[in-house]
């Protein structure tokens, strides 16, 4: 069967971090339509463990309004050709100040598949070596601590933990047997 293609695209905003563009559509039945699409750079998800302990990030998520505990993760708009694992190494840094002796990657994520082209790749981030954090401005109210794993699976339980890649990436580190 057929898939459905465009025909003609717009873009109607952008800035520094996404574009979202409308595009005319034909559907395999042959009928028109309209498909509005979110476009977001790839980003990168990582699992810093050391031991039995995980290190999560928390800060308020604007659309939310509320603050989420989750694993570091983010994009990089002005270097999309950056390889994933150095944007992997570079968020963790960043938002944490850990570096890591290995990254090992886990798997690929689709943010939102029926509204967006994002994609993220998941890593495991272990030989862990703490320093100082580099947030962007966006990020100073950022907070960060290791939690163990039986806290981490209460918290994902209790709805503390409610960010859907971060509970997804839990799901690849366990099928990956860790």
């Amino acid at each position: 069967m057929d898939s459905i293609r465009a025909l003609a695209s717009r873009q109607v905003y952008q800035n520094n971090w996404l574009t979202i563009r409308e595009d005319d559509i034909r559907r395999p039945d042959g009928s028109s339509g309209i498909y509005a699409v979110v476009d977001k750079p790839t980003y990168a998800l990582v699992i810093p463990r050391d031991g039995d302990r995980f290190h999560l990030v928390e800060q308020f998520r604007y659309p939310l309004g509320l603050r989420r505990w989750e694993f570091p993760q983010g994009t990089a708009p002005d270097r999309a050709d950056l390889e994933p694992a150095a944007l992997a190494a570079r968020e963790l840094r960043e938002e944490t100040g850990l570096t890591a002796a290995s990254l090992v990657e886990l798997g690929m994520l689709d943010v939102a598949p029926g509204m967006s082209s994002q994609r993220g790749r998941v890593f495991l981030a272990t030989g862990i070596i703490e320093g100082p954090h580099d947030r962007e401005h966006e990020e100073q109210d950022m907070r960060s601590a290791w939690f163990e794993r039986a806290e981490i699976e209460q918290m994902m339980r209790d709805g503390v933990i409610t960010d859907a890649q971060s509970m997804a990436a839990w799901t690849l580190l366990l099928l990956a047997g860790h």
